[in-house]
């Protein structure tokens, strides 16, 4: 059996893949195809870090619980205030029906914004 290995490192190969680059394109080319490469790099790090920054909007504006949440009447609060209801003095059944109204609504308005 016969193994054959080129031990081509990294910065071999591409010396490799220019020269195959300046054969394929020609000198005249290269240029016009490096820019065409350098804007797709920027426009895939630009939908990168934007999708990186609403990732950390939407985790810094999710509610913060240090602990269990031992009653029913703490779990509705903490659920009021991450959708934006105010609270005090506040029945249970009053924030539940508030609760519901406010996620009818964003689910609303996010049809709208889709269409």
């Amino acid at each position: 059996m016969v193994e054959s290995s080129l031990n081509i490192g990294g910065s071999e190969w591409m010396i490799i893949i220019f020269v195959a680059l300046v054969l394929i394109l020609g000198t005249g080319k290269l240029p016009g195809a490096a820019k065409k490469m350098g804007r797709a790099v920027n426009e895939y790090n630009k939908a990168k870090n934007e999708i990186q920054e609403q990732m950390k909007e939407v985790t810094e504006e999710a509610p913060k619980i240090s602990g269990p949440v031992e009653t029913e009447r703490e779990k509705l609060e903490t659920i009021a205030r991450s959708a934006g209801v105010k609270t005090e003095g506040r029945t249970d059944g009053e924030l539940r029906e508030s609760i519901a109204s406010k996620i009818g609504q964003k689910r609303t308005d996010e049809s709208k914004n889709t269409r």
